[in-house]
């Protein structure tokens, strides 16, 4: 959530910031809230002043034996108009709040600008593309050759976009999710958090799921519950509402979760194997950050989200993301995209984004500097990394002339010393 009173001094900066993010808020209505709001906070104000005057009046008359009627007449009827103000006064508050949660976050002046994913720039490339001496197979095909995953009976279960790994996909999966929390751990200073997987509307609203993107998310009917797109909605709300101690900043966790998204596969985008489903596993960076840093810490965050793809050897480039493609609630996003040799593209990984105070403002957390007032934290995230793509990028750049899947050395000790799966 932005900040009200830098909507009313920098209106024209915020509808720019709308049009590059392609929203559609309306700043104007938000302002006009905004001035009813204040004119009916003044009235309000100066007719509960004039009551507690006229009522220390009544009181000395009635004590001196004078007639106080007409002024109690009076004090009824600012009463009743003082009721009606305050009623109207909360009628207008939450309109203005709803309103508030439509803007999004202001892009920073780093970022890009374009409409959409065309005007992304591209930062840095790390690694050389795997070189074969045959015709790469794509990961559905070595899938279903080796039995890691069986994509019929996973849809069978569930319906399309939902997976079913099997035997040694199964084994990958775990041994990789063990491997990034211990990586991020041991080496990067997180704290392995273990969320809930099911969380409430404030909590989405938390860090900006909702009420924008409501529809793609999984809602259990008849309760106020969702299932998670991100262990970001989670874990950033384990201090909503809290003032955290400065000497405690940056705080920095990391957790694994499956997420769910119902808009897997828009459009029959990527529809076919591993790369758009409705469920998958990943681990999560979370950081909340002094404002001072913060802009330093999504460099450190990428860095984190990079060491994984170097340890495990996959090749990989880094962009900046351009207005039109950065989300809801970012200020600045780097995505990190491995390159998969069977489908021949670069895969999304991970989104590291910084988010500013943005999420904080609608979460309430706050830090406390010793001495001074208290400010809002901020917040960042970074996928570190996102799975199924990565186990695709491990399928088809490891794959061997007969068939088989070598293993990165990286992963070797999660899988009881295998060096390649047949």
């Amino acid at each position: 959530m932005l900040d009200l009173k830098f909507i009313r001094e920098n209106p024209d900066a915020v509808k720019i910031a709308i049009k590059n993010k392609n929203e559609k808020a309306d700043v104007d209505h938000v302002l006009d809230l905004d001035r009813k709001r204040r004119d009916l906070t003044t009235e309000a104000q100066s007719l509960k002043e004039k009551r507690n005057k006229v009522s220390d009046d009544i009181a000395k008359l009635k004590r001196s034996g004078g007639d106080a009627s007409a002024a109690i007449q009076e004090m009824r009827l600012v009463s009743d108009r003082v009721a009606g103000l305050d009623s109207e006064l909360r009628e207008v508050d939450e309109a203005l709040q709803k309103e508030l949660l439509w803007i999004p976050n202001i892009p920073h002046e780093s970022v890009p600008v374009g409409p959409d994913e065309t005007f992304n720039v591209d930062i840095r490339y790390w690694g050389d593309k795997p070189k074969f001496d045959f015709e790469p197979a794509p990961h559905w095909e070595l899938g279903d050759k080796l039995g890691l995953f069986d994509l019929a009976r996973g849809a069978k279960i569930s319906g399309s976009g939902f997976l079913l790994f099997t035997g040694m996909g199964a084994k990958l999966e775990r041994a990789l999710i063990n491997f990034m929390v211990d990586l991020h751990t041991s080496r990067h200073g997180f704290v392995e958090l273990s969320p809930p997987f099911v969380v409430t509307e404030e909590t989405m609203t938390g860090t900006g799921q909702i009420p924008k993107l409501r529809d793609d998310m999984y809602r259990i009917e008849d309760t106020n519950l969702y299932l998670i797109p991100t262990a970001e909605v989670p874990v950033t709300n384990t201090h909503r509402d809290e003032t955290i101690p400065e000497t405690r900043l940056p705080l920095k966790y990391v957790a694994y979760t499956p997420c769910f998204r119902k808009e897997a596969g828009a459009h029959g985008k990527d529809t076919r194997g591993l790369i758009r489903v409705h469920q998958f596993d990943k681990v999560e960076m979370v950081m909340f950050s002094h404002p001072e840093r913060s802009w330093q810490a999504i460099e450190e965050l990428v860095e984190c989200a990079e060491a994984v793809l170097q340890a495990l050897e996959l090749p990989y480039r880094v962009r900046l993301l351009s207005t039109g493609d950065l989300s809801f609630s970012a200020a600045k996003c780097y995505d990190l995209e491995v390159f998969s040799a069977g489908v021949d593209k670069y895969l999304e990984v991970s989104s590291c984004s910084n988010f500013t105070d943005f999420q904080a403002r609608r979460a309430n957390i706050r830090f406390k500097p010793e001495g001074g007032k208290s400010q809002y934290v901020h917040t960042l995230n970074g996928s570190g990394l996102a799975l199924p793509r990565t186990v695709i990028a491990i399928i088809e750049n490891y794959q061997t002339a007969k068939g088989t899947v070598r293993v990165p050395v990286a992963l070797r000790s999660y899988l009881g010393g295998l060096d390649e799966i047949a």
